[in-house]
């Protein structure tokens, strides 16, 4: 009886531990992002990054993006690669361009874990802009326009965060909506 008890109690943790796994990531595209796994094991199951997958393959970026960290990763949708000019994406994965490829992804890659508490804790800290360097050597700038976290990059572009905090093993996702561009 006492086996069966303390069964029970196990069964019901568990099931109450997922749940608020599940709850405290969001739904990525269509697929549940788990804290448990790596940046590039969770994306891999977003119907909404296989453009960003693939250009992450095409880098070689796989190993880094699966190691330690932590990296905060801004993530572009497919929706935001298709706003690029007609043939870029599938100019940039040609192998004789992995170098700006890798440029590219790196300047969406920021060192440390930065989720939304600490991005605003920064913009605070900046009187209403906070600069970020990015794994690419670049930057970044963020700041917010009402509940809605924007980034600009060197180029001008800017993209919005549309779903914040997606906390994996590694680091932490920020799906954004424009592909950002470094100098």
């Amino acid at each position: 009886m006492k086996k069966l008890i303390l069964s029970a109690i196990a069964v019901v943790t568990m099931a109450v531990t997922t749940q608020v796994y599940a709850q405290k990531n969001p739904m990525v595209g269509g697929a549940a992002m788990y804290p448990t796994k790596d940046i590039v094991d969770n994306a891999v199951n977003s119907k909404d990054h296989t453009t960003l997958v693939a250009a992450v393959k095409a880098a070689g970026l796989v190993e880094t993006l699966k190691g330690a960290g932590p990296f905060t990763v801004f993530a572009p949708t497919n929706a935001a690669f298709d706003k690029l000019p007609a043939g870029t994406v599938a100019n940039l994965v040609k192998p004789e361009n992995k170098a700006t490829l890798t440029k590219i992804l790196t300047y969406h890659v920021v060192a440390g874990k930065l989720d939304s508490k600490a991005i605003a804790a920064a913009i605070k800290a900046g009187g209403g802009k906070a600069e970020l360097t990015t794994v690419e050597g670049g930057k970044l700038w963020a700041w917010m326009e009402g509940k809605k976290l924007v980034l600009k990059d060197e180029k001008g572009g800017m993209s919005t965060v549309t779903i914040a905090n997606v906390y994996q093993k590694n680091g932490i996702i920020h799906v954004i909506d424009s592909v950002l561009m470094p100098k």
